[in-house]
């Protein structure tokens, strides 16, 4: 496999060992943790843990695949160019722009929930100037270089991180009967109002498939990994990071939850965290988990300029997008996709406040899907990607998937399942068929006005090769 990020306009590789990562670790912990938590709790009953356990097994099985092909080749463009490598220019043509759609729509969400946040706090700023000012700033630290987004993400991530830690700790005192005043609920407590699946075991499924897509974002240490001092190393490193602390805290957390929340204290639910905290005495708990909340949601607007900035950067160097996108300044950074990217943020975050149960529904629901999609093209990537390398190479594989093929195999049935069971529950049906509706149209896209261009650029690879051999 090659890279398809020379020349040059490269990418600086500047972020350290701790950036990757945190950001990796960073990168799964959002809203989503702190409050969606209770609502699959509410919906399941003390059955979520399996939920949790399930749906993280998943992404840590995404996360090995990814951190093998990453280690023998990494690239800003990530899972887009090893698409690109193992099934063709189609492939990652359409996961690089389905990618980036997605970020971008997700630092418009982002934006919005923050400007909201803040009008809460202070209601003389309307939602509309808070939610322009967040992407301008996290601009500045994206444009001044890759190393000031790793330090200012890992400080973000780390906010995010400690929240947990101490939440953990808090949990484990309270199960050893420190905590005065709260004891934890024994097992036939947490199972008094109907078993451990007082609703049944379809819950349990069915909540997989949300928490799959609230654990999203671990992947972007695979995008990062290509601009880190020792790249091989680094994403090594973020890899095993991710594997044993999603579940720990994932896992850990909700299996705190269930332990102190008797089952039918709805209205603790609404806010989880802040509710055990509140419990254990801590009063000014709600403001604290607001404040790791604003923290969590500016780190993944953050995340966003920088992800889809790197993934349009990539796709320019392919010639699957204008070639202005592939420039970067004197530090390395690809300012006009930075821009771009931010550009298209603003026209969608104003589709938030011109258009919000309509155009911004549709654009929404339209990304929604995407990350399943994301995941099944890294799955047959990666099976395509080491039956080539063990043939040509195999002492390159420094990181092995596990049982291959049989585990990848089971992803990719797990992925299918969960990718169509959105079209059988009601609140997902729309967001399943935008997202299978626009993943055609950016297929059909590439084969009407690309399709053109695949020869030229597969003998512009061909060549790079051919002058790597003789430099070598």
């Amino acid at each position: 496999m090659i890279s398809l990020a020379a020349g040059h306009n490269e990418l600086k590789q500047n972020l350290k060992t701790r950036h990757v990562t945190m950001i990796s670790i960073g990168g799964v912990i959002g809203a989503g943790l702190f409050v969606g938590s209770g609502a699959i709790i509410d919906s399941t009953g003390p059955g979520a843990i399996f939920s949790y356990i399930i749906a993280g097994l998943m992404i840590v099985l995404i996360m090995r695949m990814l951190g093998e092909m990453a280690v023998v080749n990494p690239d800003s463009g990530s899972f887009s160019t090893y698409a690109h490598n193992a099934m063709g220019p189609w492939a990652g043509f359409t996961i690089g722009w389905l990618y980036w759609f997605n970020w971008v729509i997700i630092v418009a969400i982002e934006a919005t929930l923050l400007g909201g946040m803040v009008h809460d706090w202070f209601p003389s700023i309307p939602v509309w100037a808070a939610s322009v000012v967040f992407p301008l700033l996290m601009l500045v630290t994206n444009i001044f270089s890759v190393k000031a987004y790793g330090e200012f993400e890992y400080w973000l991530a780390l906010i995010k991180v400690t929240a947990i830690v101490i939440f953990l700790c808090l949990g484990a005192a309270i199960l050893f009967g420190l905590v005065p005043g709260i004891k934890a609920q024994s097992f036939s407590d947490i199972t008094a109002n109907g078993g451990f699946f007082p609703k049944g075991i379809l819950p349990v499924f069915l909540s997989v498939i949300f928490i799959t897509f609230s654990l999203s974002g671990s992947e972007v240490a695979a995008i990062a990994a290509g601009e880190s001092e020792n790249p091989h190393k680094n994403i090594m490193k973020a890899i095993n990071a991710v594997v044993w602390r999603l579940l720990l805290f994932f896992v850990g957390s909700v299996a705190v939850l269930i332990m102190v929340i008797p089952q039918d204290a709805k209205d603790m639910l609404l806010t989880p965290y802040a509710s055990v905290f509140e419990l254990a005495g801590f009063s000014a708990a709600g403001q604290v988990m607001n404040f790791v909340i604003f923290i969590s949601l500016l780190s993944v607007l953050n995340s966003g300029l920088y992800t889809s900035s790197r993934m349009v950067y990539s796709l320019a160097t392919k010639g699957d997008a204008p070639k202005i996108l592939a420039r970067v300044n004197k530090r390395g950074v690809p300012i006009w996709a930075l821009v771009i990217s931010l550009i298209f943020a603003y026209v969608f975050t104003m589709f938030k406040f011109i258009a919000p149960n309509t155009i911004f529904v549709f654009l929404a629901n339209s990304s929604g899907g995407v990350t399943m999609v994301m995941y099944i093209f890294i799955a047959f990537s990666h099976i395509i990607l080491r039956r080539r390398m063990e043939k040509k190479d195999p002492g390159q594989l420094k990181v092995k998937m596990w049982l291959f093929p049989y585990l990848t195999y089971a992803t990719i049935i797990g992925l299918f399942a969960i990718f169509v069971a959105q079209a059988f529950i009601e609140s997902m049906r729309l967001q399943f068929l935008l997202s299978s509706l626009l993943t055609v149209l950016v297929i059909g896209t590439y084969f009407l006005f690309y399709r053109k261009k695949e020869q030229p650029a597969l003998a512009v690879e061909e060549l790079q090769l051919n002058e790597t051999v003789i430099n070598k």
